[in-house]
């Protein structure tokens, strides 16, 4: 056995272990239903609500996605921007880790005010949470170059923005996707948090909404249920990013390798 199938293999058995663990408990002290579920419950609730909690989890999926979208693409221009000029980065970064320390949960009220459309505030609250990892990340890795290629690439009269197309952007890639990595997980917590504070109901209403709605209802295997959506989501999402990032860095290096290799003459 391998040894990424024997890491699988006991990832599931211990969340087996964990659910048996829960499901026992739970029906050893009799606890009540309306208070803490058992696994079955929260699995038969789960199939009883789907209509309602799949689409929500659409629109929040939606909202999420959109916002990293959003997120990357302010995040790496601002970060190329930031590099080529150390006045932009001197303005860019104060606020960028001002935004970083005020919770999501106090900016989106503001945003609310000023915007109109709610789907709109929604991706912007989420895009807020995603948006400094990559920054961060994008300016690190356009930062760490190797010395001896800029001078050699300085030698041979490059451009700035040569320099930055063909050797710092490709030498940042591998951190510009650990930052998105980690900005998707982000901007499914931002979403979140953003549904919370905006309250939206409908058929737009995402999963934070349903929530709430079960709480109101005292429907807490559905609460569960929708909880475990969303994990399920953020495990998807991250599982995604990660294998993408892979296969990215994958041929970013066959292709460095097809470089290299010298040609043969005939």
């Amino acid at each position: 056995m391998s040894g990424r199938a024997a890491d699988r293999l006991l990832r599931t058995a211990v969340l087996a272990a964990l659910l048996l663990l829960w499901e026992g408990l739970v029906r050893l002290y009799e606890v009540p239903h309306w208070l803490v579920p058992g696994p079955l419950a929260v699995a038969a609730e789960l199939w009883r609500a789907r209509e309602v909690l799949l689409p929500a989890l659409a629109v929040t999926l939606g909202t999420a996605l959109l916002a990293l979208v959003v997120a990357v693409g302010a995040a790496v221009t601002l970060g190329v921007l930031a590099v080529l000029s150390r006045l932009l980065e001197y303005a860019i970064l104060p606020v960028a880790v001002t935004l970083q320390v005020v919770p999501v949960v106090a900016v989106a009220p503001v945003i609310l005010v000023y915007v109109e459309r709610v789907e709109t505030a929604l991706v912007l609250c989420a895009a807020l949470v995603a948006f400094f990892p990559v920054l961060a990340n994008t300016i690190t890795g356009l930062e760490r170059i190797d010395p001896e290629q800029r001078d050699l690439f300085r030698l041979y009269g490059a451009s700035r923005w040569q320099e930055l197309l063909w050797l710092r952007l490709p030498a940042a890639l591998p951190y510009i996707l650990a930052g998105i990595r980690v900005a998707g997980t982000l901007a499914l917590v931002g979403a979140v948090v953003a549904e919370f504070a905006a309250g939206t109901a409908g058929e737009q209403a995402g999963l934070a909404f349903r929530i709430l709605e079960s709480g109101w209802r005292l429907r807490i295997a559905r609460m569960y249920a929708a909880l475990v959506l969303l994990a399920a989501a953020g495990l998807l999402l991250h599982g995604l990013l990660r294998q993408g990032e892979r296969l990215m860095l994958r041929r970013l290096h066959l292709a460095a390798r097809e470089e290299a290799r010298p040609s043969s003459s005939t």
